[in-house]
């Protein structure tokens, strides 16, 4: 893959993520500065390559799972200096896990303040059960809402549902041993179906030494950020929780 094609997978995976719709080569040849045939000729070769596909005809292209990983790879190849938005969320983080008080409120509020900050459901693992908030978060969601891309909203519910009954006895018993773990779609455990990225942090507190705190959400999110978040998040518990 040349630097450009990269270049424009990584535009048509963040604008997807804000804009939801399908992203035409006429937006991206405005931003590279180059031809809208030369943007067609380089997504036509993205797409050869299984990384975007074309929801239907006449349609701009979406990321697939396999070009979310890719995305996702270079993120961490290539951390970034936060943003001004991604450092005050995590000193709200900071702030709302260390004046929590009892160690569950600490797990508790981190897992909240991740809902708030990311819009995604958040989760974390407390003893032997599992915390969950914002489940109106995901399925406020467009793909849940309405179905999107050849997928119905019913299905994408059950999936995610099965998913969500099944993840506590799934992290108990395959226990991710990386900081952080992304699985992107087809990638997830359960619920493969879903259209969800799950993005989990490891971290060890007095219920276990690998507990995991994290987000669920579209595939279609803002991987930079929530990445960071999450991260971030396990490392502040651990902190606060391992002494």
């Amino acid at each position: 893959m040349t630097l450009r094609q990269q270049n424009i997978l990584s535009a048509i995976v963040e604008q997807y993520a804000e804009v939801a719709v399908p992203v035409g080569s006429s937006l991206l040849a405005k931003v590279f500065k180059v031809s809208s045939a030369t943007i067609r000729a380089e997504m036509a070769e993205l797409e050869r390559c299984g990384f975007i596909m074309q929801p239907h005809t006449s349609a701009g292209r979406i990321p697939t799972d396999k070009g979310y990983r890719l995305y996702v790879n270079t993120i961490n190849d290539n951390p970034a200096v936060p943003s001004l938005p991604e450092r005050r969320g995590e000193r709200a983080l900071a702030s709302r896990v260390q004046n929590a008080g009892a160690p569950e409120r600490m797990i508790r509020n981190a897992v909240d303040t991740l809902v708030e900050l990311t819009h995604n459901l958040g989760l974390a693992t407390i003893g032997n059960q599992l915390y969950i908030s914002g489940l109106s978060n995901l399925f406020g969601q467009p793909e849940f809402m309405n179905g999107m891309h050849g997928y119905t909203s019913q299905n994408n519910v059950q999936q995610v549902a099965q998913l969500l009954d099944n993840l506590e006895p799934w992290l108990r018993e395959a226990a991710p041993n990386e900081p952080l773990s992304v699985y992107i779609g087809q990638e997830n455990p359960i619920g493969r179906a879903a259209g969800c990225s799950l993005i989990i942090s490891r971290f060890r507190s007095p219920f276990s030494d690998r507990s995991y705190i994290g987000t669920l959400g579209p595939t279609r999110q803002s991987y930079r950020d929530v990445m960071t978040l999450v991260s971030r998040a396990g490392q502040e518990l651990e902190e606060v929780l391992y002494v």
